[in-house]
This record gives C-alpha cells, sequence and structure tokens, in this order.
C-alpha cells in the first residue's frame, strides 16, 4: 500500500490533470479535471479508493473543467481558491489550509499571478516526513515557463505580472531545489509563452533552465513577462466566464451521430451551421464540401477550433476515418461545443459517391509560388501570428494573422488569386478554407509553408 500519485495528460490541450491519495485509506483527490471525467473514476477503481475532494488550482480559461460532472459521479465537493467570480457552491481556501487524504496532506498556498485566485497544494506524505516532496502549481509555475498574468485584462496586466513576481520569488522559489513540481500545462498550451516539454520538473531544474526564474527585479520581471506576450486565443474569455459559472453536466460525452449525404447535405442549409472537415490539408484541397472549414485533425486542433469557431454553432464534421470520431468528439467536449449535428457516414466517399458538389484548393510547392510572388494578379497571404511574421517572410506578403481574416476580408481582392501560406501549412489551410467559404474563387494553398520555404533556401524579407 502507498501513495497514490497519477498524471493524466490530454493531448491537444497540453492539460495535466491528476489523482493523487492514499491506496491503504482507500482516499484520493482530482485536481483540475478534464470535462470527460471517466478516465478519472476507472484509475479510481483500478487503484481501489473514493475520490473524496475535487480541487481546481483556479478558474481555468482554456478547457471546460470536469469538477461538475466529477461531483454529479461521486458527491466529492470542490475546493478552490477565494472569489467572488464564482457562480457555484465550493469550498474556498485560505493560504495555509489543509486537506487530509489517508496519509497525503495538500496545504493551500495562494499564489496570485495567472489569476487572482490562483492557488498551488504542497502535497505531504506522513511516509515521508513532516516535510513536502511536492507541490502542484495550476498555471503558475511550468518546465521553462510560468503562468501569464495578461488574461484577467481590464489593463491589471501590470499589477497581475508584479503579483506573479511575488509568488514565484517569495513562494515557490523559498521551497527549495529538491521540491518536486506538479504543473497543469505541458508544451503546445497558451497558457504561457513557451512552456517546456516536461511535464514534471523540481523547483531546483527550473531555477537552472527557466528563463523567468533567472535574478531579475520586480520591475524588470514585469517587463520581461509583459513583453512579446502572443495574443491569447480568443476562446479563452469564453470558457473562463462559462468555469466560473459551472458548466452543465452532461452525464457523458455525447455521441455524434452518423449522417447520410442527404441528411448531411439537407442539415448545412441551417445559416447557423458551421462544417469541420477534420482530413489532411492535401485530402481537403482535393475534394471538399462546399462552405466546409479545414481543422485538421492533429494535436493542434482543439486550440484551432476554439480560435475559430463560435461555441453557438451546429456542428457537422467530416472525418478521415471512423476510428477518429470518439477523438474529434471527445476534444470538442472538452471545449465546451455541445451543439453537434452529426458526422457524415463513410466520408467524402459516400458524399462522391452520391454526386453532391465538390470544391477543390489550388497548392502550389514553394518553388511555384517563388516563381508567382511578383505576379500583380497574385496576393501572396502570410496567415501567420505577428511574431512569425516580423521574423521572416516571403518578399511582398501581405499579412493577415488567420483569427482575424474575416475582420478584413474587404482588404483582399476577389478577383486575384491568393496564396496562403504559415508555417506549415496548417493554419494556411484553414485560411484558405475560410476565403473560399466567403466567395473567394481563386485561392491556392501552400503545404510545407514556411518552413520548406526556408528548407528550399528561397529569398527571405524581414
Amino acid at each position: 500500500m502507498a501513495l497514490v500519485l497519477e498524471q493524466i495528460n490530454v493531448e491537444g490541450l497540453a492539460h495535466l490533470s491528476y489523482l493523487v491519495g492514499d491506496d491503504k485509506a482507500g482516499l484520493a483527490a482530482v485536481i483540475d479535471p478534464r470535462r470527460d471525467v471517466e478516465i478519472y473514476l476507472q484509475k479510481a477503481r483500478d487503484l481501489g479508493v473514493r475520490i473524496t475532494h475535487i480541487i481546481e488550482t483556479h478558474i481555468h480559461a482554456d478547457f471546460v473543467s470536469g469538477t461538475h460532472e466529477l461531483q454529479a459521479r461521486t458527491g466529492a465537493p470542490i475546493y478552490g481558491g477565494k472569489s467572488d467570480a464564482y457562480q457555484f457552491e465550493l469550498r474556498q481556501l485560505n493560504e495555509g489550509d489543509k486537506l487530509k487524504i489517508g496519509s497525503v496532506t495538500l496545504q493551500a498556498l495562494h499564489t496570485p499571478g495567472h489569476t487572482l485566485e490562483h492557488l498551488c497544494f504542497l502535497i505531504f506524505d506522513s511516509k515521508q516526513g513532516d516535510q513536502p516532496f511536492g507541490i502542484f502549481t495550476g498555471d503558475t509555475l511550468f518546465n521553462l515557463d510560468v503562468g501569464r498574468p495578461d488574461l484577467v485584462g481590464g489593463g491589471t496586466e501590470k499589477k497581475q505580472a508584479t503579483q506573479l513576481y511575488h509568488s514565484i520569488f517569495d513562494k515557490l522559489v523559498p521551497l527549495g531545489d529538491r521540491l518536486e513540481i506538479y504543473p497543469c500545462h505541458g508544451a503546445g498550451s497558451s497558457c504561457g509563452k513557451s512552456i517546456g516539454d516536461r511535464r514534471q520538473s523540481t523547483i531546483g531544474n527550473e531555477k537552472v533552465f527557466n528563463p523567468a526564474l533567472q535574478q531579475r527585479s520586480e520591475t524588470e520581471f514585469v517587463e520581461w513577462i509583459l513583453k512579446g506576450m502572443p495574443e491569447p486565443p480568443k476562446f479563452y474569455s469564453r470558457l473562463k466566464q462559462l468555469n466560473a459559472q459551472g458548466a452543465e453536466v452532461m452525464g457523458c460525452v455525447p455521441t455524434l451521430q452518423p449522417l447520410s449525404p442527404q441528411e448531411f447535405q439537407q442539415m448545412m442549409q441551417d445559416e447557423n451551421t458551421i462544417i469541420i472537415d477534420t482530413r489532411s490539408i492535401l485530402a481537403f484541397g482535393g475534394g471538399h464540401i462546399p462552405g466546409a472549414i479545414n481543422i485538421a485533425l492533429r494535436p493542434e486542433f482543439p486550440n484551432w477550433v476554439g480560435w475559430m469557431i463560435e461555441s453557438d454553432k451546429k456542428l457537422l464534421l467530416v472525418i478521415e476515418s471512423q476510428r477518429d470520431v470518439k477523438l474529434v468528439t471527445e476534444q470538442l467536449f472538452r471545449l465546451g461545443y455541445d451543439n453537434l449535428g452529426g458526422y457524415l457516414h463513410n466520408g467524402m466517399t459516400s458524399w462522391q459517391n452520391a454526386g453532391l458538389p465538390l470544391q477543390q484548393v489550388g497548392e502550389w510547392t514553394v518553388q511555384e509560388l517563388n516563381a508567382h510572388k511578383q505576379d500583380p494578379n497574385v496576393t501572396v497571404l502570410d496567415v501567420r501570428s505577428d511574431d512569425e511574421f516580423q521574423h521572416g517572410q516571403v518578399p511582398g506578403a501581405k499579412h493577415i494573422y488567420v483569427p482575424h481574416l474575416e475582420e478584413h476580408l474587404d482588404e483582399l481582392d476577389k478577383n486575384q488569386a491568393i496564396a496562403t501560406y504559415c508555417g506549415s501549412g496548417y493554419r494556411a489551410s484553414i485560411a484558405a478554407s475560410l476565403l473560399q467559404k466567403h466567395g473567394f474563387e481563386k485561392v491556392i494553398n501552400i503545404p510545407g509553408s514556411w518552413m520548406a520555404w526556408k528548407a528550399a533556401g528561397l529569398p527571405v524579407a524581414g
């Protein structure tokens, strides 16, 4: 019989949650659960423990919290920081409050900065003495990064950054180099500037390698952390509000219904419906349903669905193969997309066999793009972020970051061919599909995009 400490990783969201407890006592807590909670229940069954505590380090902005789903299944109370933003019943903890889970104790440490109410939790195991051996850092401290202080908004960025400085250097760093850290996110999350690959670290490791933990004055830290902060995904504000209210309990991940081509075509006539084609960019370019938006099912899929798709839309899905149905449904569920119309049964094969309309996106190699870049009838459109664009671009390219493309359509000429590129072609395909949806007929995507452009040694501006 021993300490229970299980980390659960959610690919795509780069979200890390934890099951922690004492299997001898048969008790456990879940920290920062995802919305599809069956994994925690199954692990608890396998380990012979009962979930008695549900803990939130803070009000999350990048995924729908599973606290209410888990409470509905277990009856366990929810614990979190002190905030008037919460609109549901939870046990709000103060600095120093302790939660006993058999031989394991979790002690709250108030660490504002990423959010005002943020708590970290020191973990003690009575079998290992009276000192903590680790800390659940939520979104305060990651491998090679810290939580971004700009998500609260309202001009509070400098105040939040100042609080983050003191949380790190006055509370976390003095805990000692040996202390293990268990963060809420890994590489790929936008809750930091550039989170590292390791899903577990130590205070000592971060003091050596984490740029945020290098010696700076408070003023220098605030200036450093806010400089070059990437734009937060626009769905963050929606999910933060949803999590403060408490998400509706669904009971399980919904079943995505298969639709015949005729049913699919009829449902897509509703103006509140969006078609998401999750196939690869090359498959999409070769033939797709008119009006579909291509967001390929890769690890970045949930992030870009969140960026590009309003949550009140009814979603119709085109999926590469039957085995992807479950993954797509789970990813959408975790982001609060509950209005699912269904998916095209047997995919594009059934659509084409039914003799229904098809659309294509042109595709150029980077060599072809280079040959056309000075053609007056071609607009080369860079849809990468501002920071990426400033670090080099195709000569003569126009820049519009893909999440803002629909806001700037009037800056583009529908009579010209528009060649879209990004880092690899993924975002460029999103952009190309959006342009087609809005009536641009001469659209070309550049597979490989900037990565291929540099590999081919083609000229770079900027």
